[in-house]
């Protein structure tokens, strides 16, 4: 594998979106309001706080992966847990050879969301999930990591899909 010096700044945003996701869940599970620990294991509600405007917090463990697709406990957390990894770890690999402002953000951006998640995975078997945006008619609740991977992926698509002509066109 050939490492690319000029991926430097990219590398240093994936700690920094980790960094990002982990403190604002960090301050999700330490208001009381969301009952989170409480609400983890038990059949016991979370809580919500209403805020100005169309998102308000809403606490909600998400066990699956994203968008609480592939819901799972006990040895499939593990299966899912190892599977995340190996695609973070596949994405990573990309980044550090990647070429391109875009794809290098992009990859970033996916990469240090995914490992945002899986250390909610490993901690805890679940994922803290927290953002509601259903007054915008988007039924999902997300947090910091979810969005960045979303943000990530379009940007990744957009690279790949659409500016991949122009790229070509010069070459």
């Amino acid at each position: 594998m050939k490492f690319n010096p000029a991926n430097i700044w990219a590398l240093a945003l994936v700690p920094v979106v980790i960094l990002a996701d982990q403190v604002s869940k960090w301050l999700i599970l330490s208001e009381p309001r969301f009952n989170a620990i409480e609400c983890l294991n038990a059949p016991v509600p979370c809580g919500r706080i209403p805020l100005p405007g169309p998102i308000d917090f809403s606490m909600l463990w998400n066990r699956g992966m994203s968008y609480g697709f592939l819901q799972s406990e006990g040895l499939m957390r593990w299966v899912l847990s190892a599977a995340m990894l190996l695609i973070a770890l596949g994405f990573l690999v990309w980044l550090l050879r990647a070429e391109g402002r875009m794809l290098k953000l992009s990859l970033a951006m996916v990469v240090g969301g995914a490992f945002g998640n899986l250390i909610d995975r490993v901690r805890f078997g679940a994922v803290v999930d927290f953002i509601d945006a259903s007054a915008l008619y988007f039924p999902w609740v997300f947090n910091v990591a979810d969005a960045a991977i979303s943000v990530g992926a379009v940007l990744l698509f957009v690279d790949q899909f659409l500016l991949s002509g122009r790229k070509q066109a010069k070459a």
